[in-house]
């Protein structure tokens, strides 16, 4: 009871005093200029470890700590990730102090969010984005880090890393896709899907890959969490998708959600001028109550194919253990046929 009287507190204390300042402050600065490209990363940097949304588990951090040793990397964190609010790793003040500290210690090289969950878009109007514009280091995960990463991207150019999260880290496809795209990049990378050879996931209609409406697109990538982009429609943060190659996953959401989601953003201003749709495997996305359901690729070719947009389903990347990372805000070539995603710029210098 004590927590959730101090959560009460907190938000009506955010709601009358810093919050509403913040927010305008937020709507005030998006930005007008070019890229800004974080450092790359190496063997031997620090990297600083974040719980901004749920909280984590002490075995969960731990693992995340020995996946970084495992690529070379010296993982950091503050007290702050330890323990939890509520749901949450901690308040929204001192969950986005441990963001803006990570981006302005000089001493840490990239930003690695623990997990994901929720809270993110709670603390993106409490974000100090020019401190991040002066200080610009590589932001790594998934899920509600969506909103970070897009959200970011929007107010500062600085590129994010739409990958695995220290929970999911563990695993050597994306542990090498991670390593291509933020420590050796090259111009022209062309990201592929993993190699299903278990049989269960190559006979799991999640993991089916085909095309929805064949094509080649070009255009910068944005996207992450089906439900963290709908999340940002009617915010400061919401994402423009004209001439854009939209990334989009989800998980355990049912169709009929993930119809009402592509449905709201079918409505909405910028999502039928994308250049490409991307959507990533949607790990108990397929699976419903009612016997009467529409399949997710059902529901998919449905809202997707009038379009009369470039898209593909069952690419490697959200929830699922293997997760390729692509850059938000990067130009990237989508092939439906190949089943692919060039990289056609560096991420990092």
């Amino acid at each position: 009871m004590t927590k959730r009287r101090e959560f009460m507190a907190s938000a009506m204390g955010l709601a009358a005093t810093a919050f509403v300042p913040q927010f305008i402050t937020a709507k005030s600065t998006h930005r007008t200029t070019d890229n800004l490209l974080p450092k790359r990363l190496k063997k031997g940097d620090t990297i600083g470890l974040i719980a901004p949304g749920y909280s984590v588990k002490p075995h969960v951090l731990d693992d995340a700590k020995k996946a970084l040793r495992t690529m070379g990397f010296k993982p950091y964190h503050t007290e702050r990730i330890i323990g939890n609010f509520g749901y949450f790793s901690n308040t929204d003040s001192e969950r986005v102090a441990d963001l803006n500290e990570m981006f302005a210690n000089p001493d840490i090289d990239g930003i690695l969010c623990a997990r994901g969950g929720y809270g993110c878009t709670r603390i993106l109007p409490m974000i100090d984005y020019e401190n991040i514009r002066e200080n610009p280091k590589a932001l790594i995960g998934f899920s509600d880090v969506t909103a970070l990463l897009n959200a970011i991207y929007q107010e500062t150019g600085l590129v994010g890393f739409h990958g695995p999260v220290g929970s999911t880290l563990n695993d050597p496809y994306s542990m090498k896709q991670l390593r291509n795209v933020v420590m050796r990049p090259k111009k022209n990378y062309l990201i592929e899907n993993v190699e299903l050879s278990d049989y269960a996931l190559r006979t799991d209609p999640e993991y089916e890959r085909y095309t929805i409406t064949p094509g080649t697109a070009t255009g910068k990538l944005v996207g992450g969490s089906l439900t963290l982009v709908n999340a940002l429609i009617g915010t400061p943060h919401e994402i423009d998708l004209t001439d854009a190659i939209v990334c989009l996953e989800d998980v355990e959401e049912a169709p009929y959600r993930i119809d009402r989601m592509l449905t709201q953003l079918i409505e909405g201003d910028t999502f039928t001028k994308a250049a490409g749709i991307a959507f990533g495997v949607s790990a108990g996305c397929n699976a419903s109550t009612n016997p009467e359901s529409f399949t997710l690729k059902e529901v998919l070719m449905d809202r997707l194919r009038p379009l009369n947009i470039p898209a593909v389903y069952g690419m490697s990347f959200g929830h699922v253990e293997n997760n390729f990372t692509f850059p938000i805000g990067i130009n990237a070539t989508l092939n439906t046929q190949m089943m692919t995603l060039e990289l056609l710029q560096r991420a990092v210098v």
